[in-house]
């Protein structure tokens, strides 16, 4: 299909800003890398985003700066802040030269009828359904209400089944820009391992300490503890078992990064080390020089950035059979899918013998961030020529009132 030179404008989430370098932002740098790929293939792409964001396409201002975190208080301020954002967004869609708008969040807006009817719609879904505004019973009413121009976008096959019953959905998996991530071709004998990712028990950073434990390996620990109790209170039970706490986000990643910060950890007799919360930059250093990257979830995760970062470094994966992972993981080629703890345990042993080679040729193949925005643009023109006549803007009287959820 040859595709046309079209304007996206994405309304991008506003929890944290649009920028490359995050350290916990998964959604923000998901609609960055959409906005860098659309971009790459000759597209216009526009962001309606905060302030504090740095994207590579055209920013259109809404607000001055995010929320700053996933986990707050719903406030009446907050509320307002919120409207005003999607009041700037739905102001530059009302431009003439927006061909198709890509959403993240607030589907409510949409059906609430603020959105509708406007331009074709796609909408990512990037949580799962139990925790959206979408609940399973809801998906017969979204599919009669009259706004045909809405698209679905799951970010995996296993994501996609929990939305089972909407209609127009299809599947695209996320993607990276493989050169942010530099590639190890040989495996570092007896190095230790690695594991990131929110600090919470769906995570499973409880059960890496296991691994490492049983198989003598030395962990590093990298993650955020948001301000959740139950991840409060987990991080507080993590602590007897962790030996060193070092909070190595401070330091710049340049060329001696690894001999200045890393060896020295590296070096030391403590085995279970918690870094914190560390930039996309530093994480490729940690990925890079690691055995493998463990991923011991507990529950149906609908993707998992994690994964394909860490085999794009050619550091393999070993992780449980819980949700999008065996979509992600070639088992036995790129990493080992278990079942359980023991199962994890023993896979240690056979990293050796996956091919490095084999695990960045497959996110270059399948995940990287030109597939990802080749099946964005494909679908937007796919959209774009289902709906040939122009939609009518309407901006609904009540957007003023009206009070979305907050995701």
């Amino acid at each position: 299909m040859k595709l046309k030179r079209l304007t996206v404008l994405q309304v991008a989430t506003i929890n944290k800003p649009i920028k490359p370098d995050l350290g916990y932002g998964p959604i923000e740098t998901v609609i960055c890398d959409i906005d860098k790929g659309l971009r790459s293939l000759g597209h216009r792409s526009i962001v309606a985003c905060s302030a504090d964001s740095c994207v590579t396409g055209e920013q259109h201002v809404t607000v001055q700066r995010s929320l700053g975190d996933y986990v707050r208080e719903s406030t009446p301020e907050q509320k307002k802040f919120v409207r005003m954002h999607l009041s700037k967004a739905l102001e530059r869609a009302k431009m003439d030269d927006i061909d198709i708008i890509h959403m993240h969040a607030w589907l409510e807006y949409i059906y609430g009828g603020v959105f509708s009817p406007l331009l074709p719609i796609v909408m990512t879904l990037h949580v799962p359904a139990k925790d959206s505004w979408i609940k399973k019973d809801h998906c017969h009413r979204l599919n009669t209400m009259q706004n045909p121009s809405v698209h679905f976008v799951a970010i995996s096959e296993y994501q996609k089944q929990q939305y089972n019953g909407l209609a127009n959905i299809t599947t695209i998996h996320h993607g990276i820009e493989m050169r942010d991530w530099h590639f190890k071709d040989k495996p570092v004998k007896g190095s230790y391992l690695f594991t990131i990712g929110r600090i919470t028990p769906a995570k499973g950073q409880d059960k890496a300490i296991e691994v490492a434990k049983k198989t003598g390996f030395k962990l590093i620990i990298a993650g955020y503890v948001q301000n959740k109790p139950a991840d409060q209170a987990f991080f507080k039970r993590l602590k007897g078992s962790i030996d060193l706490f070092v909070d190595t986000g401070k330091h710049h990643v340049d060329k001696d990064y690894y001999e200045k910060v890393m060896k020295p950890l590296l070096d030391c007799d403590k085995q279970i080390i918690y870094i914190g919360e560390i930039s996309r930059e530093q994480k490729e250093q940690w990925y890079r020089h690691a055995r493998a990257t463990l991923f011991p979830i507990r529950w149906g995760e609908p993707f998992g950035l994690i994964l394909i970062e860490s085999m794009a470094c050619g550091t393999p994966i070993l992780a449980f059979r819980e949700g999008a992972v065996p979509e992600i993981v070639v088992d036995g080629k790129t990493g080992f899918v278990v079942k359980s703890l023991d199962g994890m345990i023993g896979a240690v042993d056979r990293i050796d013998c996956i091919d490095p080679c084999e695990c960045q040729r497959h996110v270059q193949n399948c995940f990287s961030i030109t597939s990802m925005a080749k099946k964005y643009s494909e679908l937007y023109q796919q959209i774009l020529d289902e709906h040939e006549t122009p939609l009518s803007v309407h901006v609904h009287p009540e957007m003023a009132d009206y009070q979305p959820t907050i995701f």
